[in-house]
């Protein structure tokens, strides 16, 4: 299977601290890709490192093709961050606009973002006012107005209930359908139920690279969470 995204042997080090110890793996093409792991694990600072907005110590990595960060992939890979990255003096349907343009799209297809993350009744307000797992989605709708063929979501589903959880989810899927590969992180371990392929960090180490059936298996568990805690504590006897 291609290969959207390839990481070798990546380093990164802040102050003394080594974040990232040597990760390898490669993203399939048209697939939702979990990246798992408690906070602090360096799931942000990987995904900053395939966005090319990473210092790294050593190692590469390749998105399309290209090396991370090259000017070639500006339009080709969505990168939505934690911290909602729209405007707030400007309402939902004004920041996709805006974004929209910059793309060389209109209206229509700005709308039609605002709609699939389900801001449709919100499209008219302005950012400061939403909550902020609306900011989230707004964010959400500016990547995908560009319509990326690589997305990397940090956290997208952090204060989102339940349903909204699922729709947004829903979407994820429809997206990677259509040939788009996504990268979504999540500290909660139910979410890896909901990927085609996990990426499974704990400080700064990649434990598993693997299914959700596949980690199943090797975690000895049908609960994922228990699976994951069941990987960690095979790789602390082994380094023992």
């Amino acid at each position: 299977m291609d290969s959207a995204v390839t990481v070798t042997d990546l380093v990164v080090v802040r102050g003394k601290r080594e974040v990232l110890r040597g990760l390898s793996f490669a993203v399939p093409t048209g697939q939702v890709t979990g990246l798992l792991g408690p906070s602090g694990s360096g799931k942000t600072t990987l995904m900053r490192a395939v966005v090319g907005v990473q210092v790294v110590r050593s190692g590469e990595v390749t998105v399309l093709g290209e090396p991370a960060g090259s000017p070639t992939l500006r339009s080709r890979v969505g990168y939505v961050t934690q911290a909602p990255s729209v405007y707030q003096d400007l309402s939902v349907r004004e920041n996709a606009r805006y974004f929209a343009s910059l793309y060389g799209m209109g209206a229509r297809e700005a709308d039609a973002a605002v709609a699939d993350v389900g801001l449709g009744d919100a499209a008219g307000q302005l950012v400061r006012d939403l909550s902020g797992g609306q900011m989230g989605r707004a964010s959400l709708a500016c990547a995908l107005v560009g319509r990326p063929e690589v997305l990397v979501l940090d956290e997208p589903t952090v204060g989102l209930d339940p349903v909204l959880r699922v729709e947004l989810w829903d979407r994820f899927h429809a997206l990677a359908r259509a040939g788009t590969t996504l990268i979504v992180s999540s500290h909660v371990m139910d979410e890896a139920g909901r990927c085609d392929r996990l990426l499974l960090l704990r400080d700064g180490e990649l434990l598993a690279d693997s299914t959700p059936a596949q980690l199943r298996i090797d975690g000895r568990s049908d609960d994922l969470e228990v699976a994951f805690l069941n990987v960690v504590r095979d790789r602390q006897e082994v380094a023992a």
